[in-house]
């Protein structure tokens, strides 16, 4: 029992001092980002007020390494956001923003039924839009060397929205990645394609108004086509190429006419009312992070409005996911 005693107390220390260095780098990197920021035009006045009280957030990193999308199959990570108890708050949400909702879906021409199933999956109805310190989140994956480069882009962003007066920085909570509001837009998303839609001279993404009209207006804007098909399950024959075998997200390769892959699905009579000359892409999700996945099984035919939630979230299950529930609001609304 002492020895167990000493063990913990030696590991406990030990991550004190990890952190205590770790704390230590980070300060060095914020003195040194500072100058980046500042040769982007972003005031000292601004970087000090919002940079001077970030701190490195460990359970970020944590996050980071550990998301769903990396561990859970297809069938667990699909079920979980497209449950029946989600339709039902989004049925909930619909009948009690009908009229917004139906505005923004005629304006933008992006059915009612998608812009419901992110919101649903991304915040649970704007229920939960994250409790995390939006600035010090994206410090850390900046100071962090995994995808660096990509979140001091944001960062800067982030403070440029902020010393233009667009954003209150005070308002900053929301997700471990550093997106914020009812369907989670990063800054460059705010920056790009944020509307003020209730014309209040504020763009509010934590309001149904802003929120929901900036979601459409993203989407219209990357290219989501109404009324297109999003994914179908297949079943593939053994004799498939493996190089027609999508694993990853980052980008789709080998896409072909629909018709040209005929010959590899068995049951390609459950899709053959779909036009044969669709460009499409096999998606097989889970056989490079599931530890035995079959190769062939679980296995989609997706088309390009699949591709385009790919650019709103790069990971396959999410896609799938999305168009999952879209799909089941579709028969209820």
């Amino acid at each position: 029992m002492k020895k167990i005693k000493i063990f913990f107390l030696i590991l406990f220390f030990l991550n004190s001092n990890l952190f205590a260095n770790e704390n230590t780098d980070f300060e060095k990197w914020k003195k040194d980002f500072k100058q980046r920021a500042l040769a982007n035009n972003i005031s000292e006045k601004t970087f000090d007020l919002v940079m001077t009280d970030t701190k490195f957030l460990a359970n970020v990193i944590k996050y980071d390494r550990y998301q769903p999308e990396f561990y859970e199959d297809t069938k667990t990570y699909i079920s979980k956001r497209s449950s029946t108890k989600k339709l039902n708050k989004g049925i909930d949400f619909y009948l009690n923003n009908k009229d917004l909702i139906n505005i923004v879906e005629n304006k933008f021409k992006i059915e009612k039924e998608l812009l419901l199933s992110l919101m649903g999956i991304e915040t649970n109805y704007g229920t939960y839009v994250g409790k995390m310190d939006i600035v010090s989140s994206l410090a850390t994956l900046s100071y962090d060397k995994r995808r660096s480069e990509f979140f001091t882009k944001e960062l800067l962003i982030l403070l440029k929205l902020i010393d233009e007066n667009q954003i209150d920085y005070k308002s900053l909570y929301g997700s471990w990645a550093g997106a914020f509001g009812f369907f989670q837009f990063m800054p460059s998303t705010i920056k790009n394609h944020a509307i003020d839609f209730n014309t209040d001279n504020y763009i509010d993404l934590k309001n149904s108004h802003d929120a929901y009209a900036s979601a459409a207006n993203y989407l219209k804007k990357i290219g989501w086509k109404k009324d297109s098909p999003c994914f179908y399950r297949i079943d593939l024959k053994e004799d498939i190429p493996k190089k027609y075998l999508n694993v990853s997200a980052k980008k789709l390769q080998n896409k072909k006419k629909l018709g040209f892959f005929k010959k590899y699905i068995d049951n390609y009579d459950d899709i053959s009312f779909l036009k044969s000359n669709y460009n499409v892409a096999i998606i097989t999700p889970d056989k490079d992070i599931i530890p035995g996945a079959d190769t062939l099984n679980p296995a989609y035919i997706v088309f390009d409005n699949y591709e385009i939630i790919l650019q709103w979230n790069r990971s396959l299950r999410f896609a799938l996911a999305v168009c999952t529930l879209k799909d089941k609001f579709k028969n209820e609304l």
